[in-house]
């Protein structure tokens, strides 16, 4: 490609509300431009990126097993209401109808549409297993589309469901597809963990990860452990252990006694007004969960997990109560919550269940209680994980490990659904005995176009991004510092169909530009290889500069070729 001819504009400074790095980067490279809040189009640059990222995951997908076919992207909406996430998905699921005003949704995910697929077309044990995959442009109305590629409203998905005539099949095809995306993950050149993590929306019966890229404008916390290979989402992440036993009749914690504390509502103006650490003191927080009311008790120095209150629940929706409930059921206003008296039933941590003598609130007003015991002046019967980690618990898994917290962005989700979506949409087959089953299913997505951002923000310096060389849009970058010199310009046409018939893709500067334009846009751009062909021409030399290296390297003409492919090579092997 000559980049006289390249529809690509650079821009010395990024939008304003442009805020991850990523998102300036790919806007001032010229690989994006929003046509609308969280809808963007892709220029030549960053489409040539996206293709080499869908054929990464093709040649992976395929390898394998899995078979690639293309979902329609508008749903009918009675298919949503038939699985029952017409309402789980809420304003996020885009509406439209027809000229018949038959309703119609643009496609978030796809678990309902291929499940009536397959549906329709295998009956038998015979048929199963099989994988299906496609990549397709999806589409949620998110309520504030932020970071560019990585929270946006139209995007590039990759999507799989696997069907098994059992879990053993299940466990196989999930393993099969955990593998592969690895093997993705690994040849994108990307800082990744695999967590454990909830399902959210799409649901399930088994287990299910979230392949995280380490990133700090990233909008989910993943946990680690210090020694061990445990991680999680800080959603899922086990904190705490189990009860430790002791004695309630033991005399070493006093009978509780009640004490004034006028507007001491937080935790904050209770630690500064009575001088005490946070973790001595307990949080009582009131949930409205589904039709019920519950309180959770964990220490003041941690913080509710209302996923984990959702699973012990077996619930659907897990809110905070609002003011007239918690006064209500505790007989007082917010912030003077206290679990002894409390009618509803007390989720209790672990933490608070495993220490004496607890300063709590009263249930009266500008009151509070100090020497409170659990089991004693309360009930323990709902022990459990309801806090988040932190940062410095043991790992759960190991014993010498310790946690440590990092940000990322998922990239990708697999799930095992089990029969979630095939009971419900009577997906099923005739087993040997002619018994009817329903089809064991498991679900795997890959952003592909957030994979996009989620790169640069891993690879780039203060003067641009740093491409990988296997989803770099070219290889290499021929630079002629004057092409008005006959003999540079001679130069890096002959390299530049050297590389180009060579199966290198090179990007040229033909451009009547200053040497500084040049040299910026190219590290702006991020292509891995710069070729500066300058005054040292008439000695036979240019100059070689890798992307993720400061130095320059001076080398011959003739042995630029072989040395470029070389390097490409090396780093591309690295990769796979």
């Amino acid at each position: 490609m000559r980049q006289s001819t390249l529809f690509a504009l650079t821009f010395r400074e990024a939008p304003s509300d442009a805020e991850a790095i990523s998102h300036q980067l790919l806007l001032k490279a010229g690989y994006i431009r929003q046509l609308a809040a969280g809808v963007y189009a892709y220029l030549p640059l960053g489409w040539r990126v996206l293709r080499k990222l869908e054929q990464i995951i093709r040649e992976e997908m395929d390898q394998a097993g899995a078979q690639e076919l293309l979902m329609p992207a508008m749903q009918p909406i009675e298919l949503w209401k038939e699985s029952g996430r017409y309402s789980v998905y809420g304003p996020e699921l885009i509406r439209l109808q027809d000229r018949h005003e038959r309703e119609f949704a643009l496609g978030p995910t796809h678990e309902e549409v291929v499940t009536t697929l397959v549906r329709n077309e295998i009956n038998s044990y015979r048929k199963l297993s099989f994988t299906l995959y496609q990549i397709q442009t999806k589409f949620r109305d998110e309520r504030r589309p932020r970071y560019g590629l990585l929270r946006s409203r139209e995007f590039l998905m990759k999507d799989a469901y696997s069907f098994d005539a059992d879990w053993e099949g299940l466990d196989r095809s999930y393993r099969n597809m955990f593998e592969a995306y690895r093997r993705i993950f690994d040849r994108c050149g990307l800082n990744y963990r695999a967590v454990e993590a909830d399902a959210g929306s799409i649901g399930g019966e088994g287990g299910t990860h979230e392949f995280m890229a380490l990133a700090d404008v990233g909008e989910d916390t993943v946990v680690c452990c210090s020694e061990c290979d445990y991680a999680a989402n800080v959603e899922m992440a086990e904190a705490g252990s189990a009860l430790t036993a002791f004695d309630n009749s033991s005399a070493s914690c006093p009978m509780p006694e009640e004490f004034h504390t006028p507007d001491l509502r937080t935790i904050d103006q209770l630690v500064q007004s009575l001088n005490l650490e946070r973790s001595r003191l307990m949080k009582t927080m009131i949930y409205q969960v589904d039709d019920k009311v519950v309180a959770v008790l964990v220490r003041g120095d941690h913080e509710v997990n209302e996923i984990k209150i959702k699973n012990y629940m077996h619930a659907e929706t897990v809110v905070i109560a609002d003011a007239d409930t918690v006064e209500r059921v505790t007989g007082a206003p917010s912030g003077f919550a206290g679990p002894a008296g409390l009618s509803v039933t007390l989720l209790v941590d672990y933490s608070i269940a495993n220490q004496d003598d607890w300063i709590a609130g009263a249930n009266r007003r500008d009151h509070h209680v100090r020497h409170i015991r659990p089991g004693r002046d309360f009930s323990i019967a709902h022990i459990g994980d309801f806090r988040n980690i932190v940062e410095g618990d043991s790992c759960p898994r190991c014993a010498n490990g310790s946690i440590q917290l990092f940000k990322g962005i998922e990239i990708g989700h697999v799930f095992k659904l089990g029969t979630k979506y095939s009971k419900i949409l009577n997906a099923s087959y005739l087993d040997q005995e002619g018994q009817s089953k329903s089809m064991i299913m498991g679900c795997y997505g890959i952003g592909v176009s957030r994979l996009l951002s989620a790169i640069v923000e891993q690879n780039h310096d203060e003067e641009g991004i740093k491409w990988p060389t296997s989803i770099a849009p070219f290889h290499v970058h021929i630079i002629p510092i004057s092409t008005n010199d006959p003999l540079q310009a001679e130069i890096a046409e002959r390299l530049y169909e050297r590389f180009r018939h060579s199966g290198i893709e090179a990007l040229m500067d033909d451009r009547q530009e200053r040497a500084g334009v040049k040299f910026k846009d190219s590290d702006l751009m991020g292509i891995p290889v710069r070729i500066v062909i300058g005054k040292l021409a008439n000695q036979g030399l240019v100059e070689l500069k890798q992307r993720e290296h400061d130095e320059n390297e001076t080398v011959k003409i003739e042995d630029v070729y072989v040395k470029v492919k070389d390097w490409i090579d090396k780093t591309v092997s690295h990769l796979l």
